[in-house]
């Protein structure tokens, strides 16, 4: 592919792709706008945030696989397109239930692009540089995590919240035309039956886990004996599913393993910084909601700098000595957090929140590349299905650490445990020869 067209590549998708984060945080800014607006209180009004959360990682998975049987592109496509439709819904609502029909289906259009766009990237970006193009893609996803409030507060003073909706419209419309256009065609696998029933069952496990996790009113024992009732038969029906939704012999192969392991880890200590810092500092340290602001801010930008840094780190000394880099700076931050509580200039706290940046970004590109390389290029759509909701898991235990947690140094004392473990399981990422992988991944990939 000539260098101008696989840049046009590029930045076909990442137009499009990078929309997906930013509308799951950026609407968060507008919550109180919306409540306002369509006459609701906060809590109902923050079923449009948890929504999209559920969508978007019940579906991953599953629409990876859709790519992987009927083609990336075209999926990919579908998924813009339903993004962008899903988007003017969401302008036109008038009432709460249908905003957060809108946001579902906003969010089912993300579940189906994003798996996708890194398979396109799988078959269309020479391997040496794949560490760095998806250290491209951490880069623009971290930027607009880090100025999503900020552009947020700016355009609902401005225009009110629906012009957070309203700035989909022109980056999806580009990113499907040019996407349209330029995306490699290439055929597709023969069509087989999709595993329905292990669809079904990995939504309800899913849905289950993510409320459980974010609404603790709906932790009891039925809930909890429905989530161990509905793993336990997903796991028979995968085993005895010819062409099953996951492929558990894909966890055979060490570095598909450990890639996965990694981003759920990293982001079990990216989330639970994010989350719990706000708290410990106003709360405890009583700082000025600004201060906290552009401190956060201070984290997103290096955590999305050091991820295009981190890329190309992969490529040049190994995506092993990357991540395993990655839980060092991240071990180190999460004993510094500790120190938060004696020490706690700003120029101190400042310092804490650019390691702790460092550490969440330098390592995520180097995952994701593993995860991809692991596996036959044919199983790429399900490949990165299952990264995005490992990513999503580590979300999950992260905001449950927070909720149950009172004291916030035993959260610390786990962060550092997690970096711990995160050396060991950098290891596997070890590919000496190169051919033992490629091959493994041939065999699954049938």
């Amino acid at each position: 592919m000539a260098g101008s067209r696989q840049g046009l590549l590029l930045f076909a998708i990442l137009t499009g792709t990078f929309l997906v984060p930013v509308n799951s945080t950026m609407i968060a800014v507008g919550l109180p706008s919306i409540a306002d607006s369509l006459q609701s209180d906060l809590i109902h009004a923050s079923w449009v945030v948890t929504i999209y959360l559920i969508v978007m990682t019940t579906f991953q998975p599953i629409a990876g696989k859709l790519g992987d049987l009927y083609g990336n592109r075209q999926t990919f496509l579908l998924g813009l397109l339903l993004f962008l439709i899903a988007s003017l819904g969401c302008i036109a609502a008038d009432g709460l239930l249908g905003l957060s029909v809108f946001r579902a289906l906003q969010a089912l259009g993300g579940a189906l692009a994003s798996p996708n766009a890194s398979a396109i990237l799988r078959f269309a970006i020479p391997k040496e540089q794949m560490g760095r193009t998806f250290g491209l893609f951490g880069l623009s996803m971290g930027l607009g995590a880090a100025i999503d409030p900020l552009i947020g507060s700016f355009l609902i003073s401005a225009w009110g919240w629906t012009s957070i909706f309203w700035i989909n419209i022109p980056f999806a419309s580009l990113s499907f035309v040019l996407s349209f256009l330029v995306l490699p065609k290439r055929e597709s696998r023969p069509a087989s039956a999709v595993d329905v029933p292990g669809s079904i069952l990995l939504a309800i496990g899913l849905v289950t886990l993510i409320l459980l996790s974010t609404h603790a009113e709906y932790a009891n024992v039925w809930t909890s004996g429905l989530l161990l009732l509905v793993i336990l038969l997903f796991v028979l029906q995968e085993r005895r599913c010819k062409v099953p939704l996951i492929q558990f012999e894909l966890f055979r192969i060490r570095m598909f393993t450990s890639a996965n392991l990694s981003i759920l880890l990293a982001n079990a200590i990216m989330y639970s910084t994010i989350l719990v810092m706000p708290i410990l500092l106003q709360r405890d340290l009583h700082l000025p909601i600004e201060t906290i602001g552009w401190l956060l801010f201070a984290f997103s930008l290096c955590m999305s700098l050091c991820s295009w840094v981190g890329g190309y780190l992969s490529d040049r000394i190994g995506r092993d000595k990357t991540v395993l880099f990655s839980f060092l700076i991240s071990g180190l931050a999460a004993a510094a957090y500790l120190g938060i509580y004696p020490y706690h200039s700003v120029s101190y706290l400042c310092l804490v929140f650019i390691i702790g940046g460092i550490g969440s970004g330098i390592g995520t590109a180097a995952m994701q590349t593993a995860s991809l390389q692991a596996v036959a290029k044919e199983l790429a759509g399900i490949a990165s299905g299952i990264f995005l909701t490992f990513r999503y898991i580590g979300g999950m235990i992260a905001s449950v650490l927070v909720s149950l947690l009172v004291d916030y140094r035993l959260l610390f004392y786990m962060l550092i445990g997690f970096a711990i473990l995160g050396i060991p399981v950098s290891l596997g990422l070890l590919d000496p020869t190169g051919r033992q992988v490629r091959r493994e991944g041939q065999d699954i990939g049938g």
